[in-house]
């Protein structure tokens, strides 16, 4: 059972995607997702497996949720710095963000 502890230690934050493009080097379909976490955290990449129900086209200027205090990872040489959260449907992942704009940086809470 998690305690409330555990949860605090993630730090998640809201941030807009600023690019997308394919990532034909990863094992399963995902995009290269650039997302800018406001001044604070500035800018961060992700490797995020959501080709089923996105296009990169629709991803630029959504917001979304990210944990960003896991370590990087390297996902077929690229870092990603960055777990976007989504949930698993029967199509595919479908992502996680607030329900109205806000200030990219700000922490769930």
């Amino acid at each position: 059972m998690a305690t409330i502890q555990d949860f605090e230690q993630l730090d998640i934050r809201t941030g807009t995607i600023i690019a997308c493009e394919p990532f034909p080097q990863a094992r399963k379909p995902a995009y290269k997702l650039t997302i800018d976490f406001g001044p604070d955290l500035g800018v961060k990449h992700s490797s995020a497996q959501i080709t089923t129900l996105y296009a990169p086209e629709q991803l630029v200027g959504r917001q979304v949720l990210g944990v960003v205090n896991f370590p990087s990872r390297l996902v077929a040489g690229f870092p990603s710095e960055v777990l976007v959260l989504g949930v698993y449907s029967p199509k595919g992942v479908v992502l996680i963000g607030a329900d109205r704009p806000v200030l990219d940086g700000l922490r769930l809470g």
